[in-house]
C-alpha cells in the first residue's frame, strides 16, 4: 500500500522512533518516569520516549487530514475528556510506545500504533516495529500491506491452534480456569502486553488467536483495521465491531473468520466472559 497518507504516516512513525525511542533503548533514559496503573499487576509505565514520541507524532499527523483531532495515550492521561473527540468527526489516535514495560526493561516486543478514526469507527491503521523496521498498514476497504507489499493473512495448518491469552484478568483463578479449558485442544502462550506485536503476529500466523480483556482504543484500533483488512477477524466476543467511542471490554482476534467463530462459540459454551474479566484500571 503506497497511498500518500500511508507514506506520510510511515515517515512520521519512523521519525518518532529514530528520534525518541531507539536512542533511549537499553540506556538509563529508558527508565520509568511515572506510573498510570492501579497496581503492580496493572502498571502503565511512562518513559521519556512515550512523551517525546507522542509529541512528534501529534505534530506530524496534525497536518495530514484537515480538521482531524488528535487523541494520544499520554494526553488522555492528563485530560480524559479528550476521549470524547473519538465519537464525532475525524481523529488521529496515537499509542506512541506500546509495550512500554518491555522497552523500559530493555527487551522486546514494543511498537507504535496510529489509527485514523471517523465518527468512532477505526478506518485506518498503521503499526511500526522499531526493532525490525517492519511497517504494517491498512485502510478500510483498501486492503492491508506489510512494508509496502499487499498482504493477506493465511492461517497456519496446525493441528492444535496457538492461542495467546492476556494476563490482565481481575481474577487469576478465572484465567487459570480458562487456560485449563482451552489447553485440551490448543497450545497456549501468554500475551506479552504489546498489541503492536500481537496483531501482526496473528496476521502472519505466529499465533492463531489472541484473547484480550482490556481494550483501550489506542491499543487496538490500528491492529483491528490491519487484521480485518488482511482477511482475519477482530471483534467483540458477541460479534460486534470494535468502536473507539464505546465503553466496552473483551476482544477476540484471529487469523481467519472461521477460527474466530470457533473460539467465540467455545467461550460462549463454556461461560468464559472476556468482557467482565478485565482488571480495573
Amino acid at each position: 500500500m503506497t497511498d500518500p497518507l500511508t507514506r506520510a504516516v510511515e515517515q512520521a512513525m519512523r521519525e518518532a522512533a529514530e528520534r525518541a525511542i531507539m536512542p533511549r533503548f537499553r540506556t538509563t533514559d529508558a527508565r520509568v518516569l511515572a506510573d498510570k496503573g492501579s497496581g503492580p499487576d496493572n502498571a502503565e509505565p511512562v518513559t521519556a520516549a512515550d512523551r517525546e514520541s507522542e509529541a512528534i507524532l501529534a505534530n506530524r499527523l496534525s497536518t495530514l487530514v484537515p480538521g482531524a483531532g488528535i487523541v494520544g495515550e499520554e494526553a488522555v492521561d492528563a485530560d480524559p475528556r479528550l476521549l470524547d473527540r473519538l465519537g464525532s468527526g475525524a481523529c488521529w489516535l496515537i499509542d506512541p510506545l506500546d509495550g512500554t514495560s518491555n522497552f523500559a526493561a530493555g527487551v522486546g516486543p514494543f511498537g507504535m500504533l496510529v489509527a485514523l478514526v471517523v465518527d468512532g469507527d477505526p478506518v485506518g491503521g498503521w503499526i511500526f516495529d522499531p526493532l525490525s523496521g517492519r511497517f504494517c498498514a491498512a485502510r478500510a476497504g483498501l486492503g492491508a500491506s506489510i512494508d509496502g507489499r499487499p498482504f493477506q493473512a493465511v492461517p497456519a495448518s496446525r493441528e492444535r491452534p496457538v492461542i495467546a491469552v492476556t494476563r490482565l484478568f481481575s481474577d487469576n483463578a478465572a484465567r487459570a480456569d480458562l487456560m485449563t479449558a482451552l489447553a485440551v485442544d490448543h497450545d497456549l502462550v501468554d500475551s506479552p502486553r504489546c498489541a503492536a506485536d500481537q496483531y501482526p503476529r496473528i496476521a502472519t500466523g505466529g499465533n492463531d488467536i489472541t484473547l484480550f480483556t482490556r481494550t483501550l482504543p489506542w491499543d487496538h484500533a490500528a491492529g483491528i483495521v490491519f487484521l480485518n483488512e488482511a482477511g482475519g477477524k477482530a471483534a467483540r466476543p458477541d460479534g460486534r465491531a470494535f468502536r473507539c467511542d464505546e465503553n466496552a471490554e473483551g476482544l477476540i482476534a484471529a487469523t481467519s473468520p472461521g477460527l474466530w467463530d470457533a473460539m467465540a462459540g467455545r467461550l460462549e459454551h463454556t461461560g468464559h466472559d472476556l468482557a467482565s474479566a478485565n482488571q480495573p484500571r
